[in-house]
């Protein structure tokens, strides 16, 4: 049902052969901006939408769906986009759909576009789950392995061909998962007749929040010309009250071209300026991007102006691209995570991009009500558990000062054919993908490469050395992680991390009912952690379910009363290990999830402070108060 993964060895072979600097990748990912010299046109809305249900689920490939309106094959449904599909219908069978589906939409383009041959005509498709594919009036265009990251590829050529037509897009999507894909999955055919049907198979997951599939962020065209700014790298730094703001522009379509660069404070005023390709941008009186509650002016973000001008026989192009840049540091020492060379302590949360209905398709009433409650609740930080979310959440987090650790999806890694060459060249390349994405947003401190792994296993030394290492030379400016659940003395990838990141739910799957255990395991565990590695530590998770509105005294597991004492006894140890080497707690989770069916889930994951519709529970008031405290104590400003 999945066509063959991607061995992504080129990637593999490019880390060996250059190892220190990096691979270069051919292509940029620049996030569509309008400017003055590029157009935009949204496609979210109303798609047609069909499953495939044919006993081998490729009757879509079989007899080319995408040569024809979908409506043409058979029967279709209308589906939103960006949503998940699973929760749209009354349809139980779709929600668990494993296989293809189909979306089409037709689009009426600006005759402008089709008729200037120097414009460039781009379909971007900003993440689906998890192999998808793409036709543009019945050419394929697309094919990108793995969710949560954009794809996109320019169709000019194939609009002009017809002017007359309308642009019909096809895009099939898959959601399997094998031992190969990320995150990892096996299918199980039931070949016993007695007890399933004919052809009856499920799809095993090795990780704790529901598959949901489909197209999940925003799909549309967007327009450059034909000599355009591909790609923009930023680092910056500071001495004194000066800023430096290095960068380097890749430029496509052009032999030659010239350049202006300007740096914009928030005012639009021109606080430097170049006409180099590359070069450093010195900024004096520099206003530095701070997080929240550790600045009275958080999140302050310069503009990065690219205007590009190039000539050929034909034409002249221009191309003008804003982005935006936040100038700030960050290190790392053995018990410190500094911005700004002053000490960070994470106190924040574990999220995941889940709602009812829409599933984890991006909604903008739902991003920006999250949002007011980190800040109500006092939260600098949030972890993207447990694969990258929305470029549109990330920019939300520069402009608001949140602090990121960006995650990508190398969840439930757990069976010894995951840690394979095909399965190492593939994560090489997500994380290609997520650092040529993410490498410009100032809310970013930290990758991590994947969540409780079975690091002890021996192949995962090399694995995880070969990916940290290769993270580390696509971006050298950031820490590398990832996020343990391991024994202290087993784990083969904590060499390599700079931040050690423990997940532990003690009095929960440990111990479960007794609370008074939790100071001794969890000191204990901070002591073998950083004796053996002396390095500086994050409590990643740690919590309890709670049904919201369930109680009991004295606390019983799944009451808000007992969710509340597992957390008051973790703070005790927390505050005294962050006057040590722990720089950060992160609870989990902010808000409850769905997950797959189970005998220990009752509608999903019940460990968030708030309710997943976002009402909060006892322990939300409870760690607001303390996050306020700890923002006090180890910020810059005094906090009512």
């Amino acid at each position: 049902m999945v066509p063959p993964g991607k061995a992504g060895l080129l990637g593999l072979l490019c880390l060996l052969a250059v190892f220190d600097s990096g691979c270069l990748l051919d292509n940029g990912m620049l996030f569509p901006r309008e400017s003055s010299s590029r157009e935009l046109k949204e496609l979210n809305g109303l798609w047609s939408f069909r499953a495939d249900r044919s006993p081998n689920r490729k009757q879509g490939f079989e007899r080319a769906w995408y040569k024809q309106r979908l409506a043409e094959t058979g029967p279709v449904i209308e589906m939103p986009v960006p949503a998940s599909y699973n929760d749209i219908t009354q349809d139980a069978t779709l929600r668990n759909f494993i296989g293809w589906v189909w979306y089409e939409r037709e689009v009426v383009l600006p005759a402008r576009w089709l008729a200037d041959e120097t414009t460039r005509v781009v379909l971007r498709v900003g993440s689906a789950h998890y192999y998808a594919m793409g036709w543009v009036n019945g050419v394929k265009v697309l094919e990108h392995n793995g969710g949560h990251l954009p794809f996109e590829a320019e169709i000019s050529r194939i609009i002009r061909k017809d002017p007359t037509m309308p642009c019909r897009i096809t895009i099939a999507v898959n959601n399997t998962l094998s031992l190969e894909t990320l995150p990892p999955g096996i299918i199980k055919y039931m070949d016993d007749r007695t007890q399933y049907p004919d052809g009856y198979f499920v799809q095993s997951i090795f990780f704790d929040f529901f598959n949901y599939a489909g197209i999940h962020r925003p799909v549309l065209l967007y327009t450059t010309p034909k000599a355009y700014v591909n790609d923009i790298t930023v680092v910056t730094d500071f001495l004194d009250d000066i800023g430096f703001v290095k960068y380097t522009i890749s430029v496509k379509g052009a032999v030659t071209a010239n350049m202006k660069v300007s740096l914009m404070d928030k005012s639009g005023k021109s606080v430097a300026c170049s006409n180099e390709q590359t070069g450093v941008l010195k900024v004096a009186n520099v206003q530095l991007w701070w997080p929240y509650l550790m600045h009275d002016n958080p999140g302050y973000l310069y503009s990065l102006e690219v205007r590009l001008m190039a000539a050929d026989e034909r034409a002249t192009h221009e191309d003008v691209y804003t982005l935006p840049v936040g100038i700030r540091t960050v290190k790392v020492t053995s018990t410190q995570f500094l911005i700004n060379n002053k000490p960070f302590y994470f106190h924040g949360v574990n999220k995941h991009e889940d709602s009812d209905i829409r599933g984890k398709g991006l909604d903008w009433p739902l991003v920006v009500k999250d949002f007011n409650l980190l800040k109500w609740l006092g939260a600098n930080s949030f972890r993207t558990s447990h694969y990258p979310y929305a470029e549109e959440i990330l920019q939300m987090c520069d402009r608001h000062g949140i602090v990121v650790i960006d995650e990508c999806p190398g969840v439930g890694i757990k069976d010894i054919r995951s840690f394979g060459n095909n399965s190492l060249g593939h994560h090489l390349d997500v994380m290609d993908e997520l650092v040529r994405r993410d490498k410009n947003h100032p809310s970013v401190v930290m990758w991590s490469v994947a969540n409780e792994p079975a690091a002890e296993m021996p192949p995962a030394e090399f694995y995880f050395k070969i990916l940290i290492r290769h993270t580390k030379g696509l971006d050298p400016t950031r820490p590398v992680t990832y996020i343990t659940a391991s024994n202290f003395a087993r784990d083969k990838g904590a060499p390599y991390v700079d931040v050690l990141c423990v997940n532990s739910y003690f009095s929960w799957y440990h111990d479960p009912g007794h609370t008074e255990v939790i100071p001794i395991q969890l000191n204990t565990q901070f002591e073998n952690w950083y004796g053996k590695y002396q390095k500086p530590i994050i409590q990643s998770e740690y919590g309890a379910d709670a049904v919201s509105g369930l109680h009991s005294d004295p606390p019983m597991m799944f009451t808000e009363e007992y969710q509340k004492v597992v957390l008051q006894n973790y703070h005790d140890v927390f505050d005294q290990k962050r006057k040590q080497y722990v720089v950060g707690e992160l609870i989990w989770n902010f808000a409850d999830f769905m997950t797959a069916q189970g005998l220990i889930r009752v509608v999903g994951n019940k460990k968030g402070i708030f309710t997943r519709q976002r009402q909060p529970k006892a322990a939300a008031f409870l760690l607001k108060d303390r996050y306020w405290r700890l923002a006090n104590e180890t910020g810059t400003l005094q906090l009512p």
